[in-house]
């Protein structure tokens, strides 16, 4: 068992923040998919996984000699109220990967029931797996910020969930898995020193630059707090709705983390909910650059006793709103093939934005389909309008739209390029991963794969994939996923 050696520099903090615990082993344990990308991150030979030993290792079943599993322990905000002590409740860090390609942890989630489970068995269904393996790739493949999905090994040992599934286990990769709600949990313990501990591992390991700034925990929080506007600006750039924006689940290293009742947006709804446990639309598309904000305020108040002074973290606070707008900006001026910016561009995107909400436009394919569009032929719009059930208003602002591409002398070829860089045309739409779900659930993984394979390539034509890019069909609209997803 040579393929991976493993160093913990976790476990050498104090043993109060973490418990080394063993994983529960499946029976017959199998592989499901891996990436070869994730692979080659950590310097594994692809090769390995089709190894028994190897897939015992990430199924839980065998530990190497070099690991020492544990889960940390930390606290959070949920849905807005103090949840109090949670922890990993279902993931086990085995330790770190040091390659040319940075460090690497891995943790494996669903390897059984940990001091923190709160009466929960620990494990994850092959449905769930699927789901958080082929998003952290999506995510990774459209440029966002994420962790990442090495690999889904299973079992046909029964989990129960709202019915009998089964069981799987998804190996987890990121530098770190450290949580806003990491630091709350010694804010609210009061345990200053072992907050210290913990910003102070963070810094060294994390972001060395800051070790010798005048006030480093000061930087710390504005280094997050830009990373995370910055992040939530890509989130609603592409769509992409986290559905359960927990403290807990909000990364310290500004990475997309925890993927449970996830969606991309298809009809466009401003107001989309897309995990139905969130009653009150909390982290619904257009609530998440405000619960981003929150999330962050909740981070800069467990950090205050280290930062020193009020003034000082509301500074750095007012450094989101400010963050996001700009990058959020940034990027709208791109999925328009916009290159140059002008101060009536915000009635342009507004007005956009507008018709698409009337007409429940699909996101993704507008914005694809638009860099089609050609400044002297109005055919060109054709394929575009079918979008829209108003099409005389999407007539009226395109007259606008091809006014200001004429303002700064904008050339179709040169930008129609530009856009399908940034605007994918293949994103992980629900009933795309329902149709893999269900074909893995009889055992046949060949559409995880082929799906995951495309999702690796988001902005590429793939023209023997079209069917993947196409409006989602009627009986999708019934699909809901929640926190057990």
């Amino acid at each position: 068992m040579d393929f991976l050696k493993l160093k913990n520099s976790f476990s050498s903090l104090p043993n109060d923040f973490f418990s080394f615990v063993s994983p529960q082993k499946l029976e017959n344990p199998h592989l499901v998919c891996f990436s070869e990308k994730c692979a080659d991150l950590i310097e594994m030979e692809s090769s390995n996984f089709s190894l028994q030993e190897c897939i015992d290792v990430f199924s839980g079943n065998t530990v190497l000699p070099s690991s020492l599993p544990l889960a940390a322990v930390y606290s959070g905000h949920q849905f807005g109220h103090w949840a109090g002590q949670l922890g990993d409740g279902r993931a086990l860090l085995l330790g770190e990967v040091v390659s040319k390609n940075g460090i690497w942890e891995l943790q494996l989630k669903g390897a059984g029931s940990t001091p923190y489970s709160r009466r929960g068995d620990g494990r994850a269904v092959l449905r769930s797996s699927i789901r958080e393996f082929l998003c952290s790739e999506a995510m990774a493949g459209l440029n966002i910020p994420t962790t990442r999905a090495l690999c889904i090994t299973a079992s046909k040992d029964s989990v129960y969930r709202e019915t009998i599934e089964t069981a799987s286990v998804v190996t987890r990769m990121a530098p770190s898995f450290i949580r806003f709600g990491s630091f709350e949990h010694w804010y609210y313990g009061e345990n200053l020193d072992h907050l210290k501990t913990l910003a102070d591992y963070v810094i060294l390991n994390f972001y060395p630059e800051l070790k010798e700034n005048e006030n480093p925990y000061k930087a710390l929080l504005s280094s997050v707090v830009k990373k995370t506007a910055e992040l939530i600006a890509q989130w609603q750039s592409v769509g992409f709705m986290h559905g359960v924006m927990n403290t807990d689940n909000m990364s310290i290293l500004g990475l997309t983390l925890d993927y449970g009742p996830f969606g991309f947006m298809e009809a466009f709804n401003q107001g989309q909910i897309c995990n139905h446990s969130d009653d009150q639309g909390r982290y619904s598309y257009v609530n998440q650059p405000h619960i981003g904000h929150w999330n962050c305020r909740a981070l800069a108040q467990s950090l205050l006793p280290l930062i020193g002074e009020v003034e000082e973290v509301q500074a750095v606070l007012a450094e989101y709103l400010p963050t996001f707008r700009s990058k959020y900006d940034e990027l709208i001026h791109q999925k328009l093939g916009l290159f140059t910016k002008y101060p009536e561009d915000s009635k342009l995107i507004d007005t956009l934005f507008s018709i698409m909400q009337q007409s429940r436009v699909d996101f993704t394919l507008f914005f694809r389909r638009l860099s089609n569009l050609e400044i002297e032929n109005f055919e060109s719009n054709k394929t575009i309008r079918d979008l829209f059930i108003d099409r005389v208003a999407f007539d009226d602002w395109s007259v606008q739209y091809r006014k200001r591409l004429i303002l700064e002398n904008s050339e179709d070829l040169a930008r129609k390029i530009a856009m399908n860089k940034v605007n994918p045309k293949y994103i992980l739409r629900n009933y795309l991963a329902q149709i893999a779900i269900e074909k893995a659930q009889n055992d046949d993984f060949s559409e995880v794969n082929k799906l995951f394979k495309i999702l690796e390539s988001p902005f590429d034509e793939q023209p023997e994939n079209e069917s993947y890019a196409k409006l989602p069909p009627d009986w999708a609209e019934g699909l809901e996923v929640s926190c057990s997803s």
